[in-house]
This record gives structure tokens, sequence and C-alpha cells, in this order.
């Protein structure tokens, strides 16, 4: 477990890869973002992106996913919030997704001396290494100090 003063400001990892596979694509856009280039092939060979996509969800929610299984597990107390969104190519079914993190800035909580705030910049990228999704994740992480036993 990575704590507050684990975390150094260079700090940077490869948190984990996720292949998408169309039928998860589809899957999951039937239950959250129905759109039709997440949910119907034909529809979606159609369209601007020329075939299946994941929507922004799914992005989000494999991130989630591959962070929580990260070896380097941070003590995260909550998400403060996303920031620098960008989503500047589609995530194509049949590629495999590549996420990586890096801290950007951290200090110490003003109003909670057991938090420290950390800020990751995230960076998804394809299997041709298109960048498919860009943020900076401000996130409240426990102090080492303040840790329960």
């Amino acid at each position: 477990m990575l704590f507050f003063e684990d975390i150094a400001e260079d700090y940077q990892t490869v948190v984990g890869s996720w292949p998408l596979a169309a039928n998860a694509i589809v899957e999951f856009a039937r239950v959250w973002d129905p759109q039709p280039a997440h949910v119907d092939a034909e529809a979606a060979a159609r369209s601007p992106f020329g075939g299946l996509v994941a929507s922004s969800a799914h992005l989000f929610a494999i991130c989630t996913r591959l962070f929580a299984d990260h070896e380097d597990r941070i003590a995260v107390v909550a998400m403060l919030g996303k920031d620098k969104l960008r989503l500047p190519n589609p995530a194509r079914a049949g590629t495999t997704l590549t996420y990586a993190t890096r801290c950007v800035g951290k200090r110490a909580s003003s109003s909670r001396p057991e938090i420290g705030i950390v800020t990751l910049a995230d960076t998804v990228t394809d299997t041709d290494g298109h960048i498919v999704l860009r943020q900076e994740v401000a996130l409240m992480v426990r102090r080492r100090e303040t840790a329960p036993c």
C-alpha cells in the first residue's frame, strides 16, 4: 500500500492493460450508453468512427478496474475530481488499451492532517500508441503516520 509519503514527485507507472473486445463494448453500452456507435456494428460502420468504439463511461470503468488491481495500491480515501479530460481518439474494438499514470503534484491537506492530495496525470493508449483518454485526477490519499493499524 502506498501512502501519501510514499508517492514521490516523479512517481510514474504503467497501471495495466486491457483487451477491448467488441462484445464487451456492446454489453457495457447496452446498459450504460446505448448509442449506435457502441451497440450496433452496422450503424457504427456507417458512423464517423467506421466501426464499434467504446463509450467514455466504459473507458472510465476500465481505468477504475485497472487502478484497483494495480500492485502499487494507493491508499485512496476519495477522488476529488477529474480535470483536463480529453478523448482525442476513439477506443476501437479489437485493440488493447494501456493505462499509465504519473504524479504531477502533491500537497498536504490544509484542513485534514491525516490526508494528502495527490494529482495524477493519466494516459490511456491503444495498441498503435494513439491516446484515447487523457486526464488529471486529484485524489485524497491517507498519510502513513495517521493510518489505522
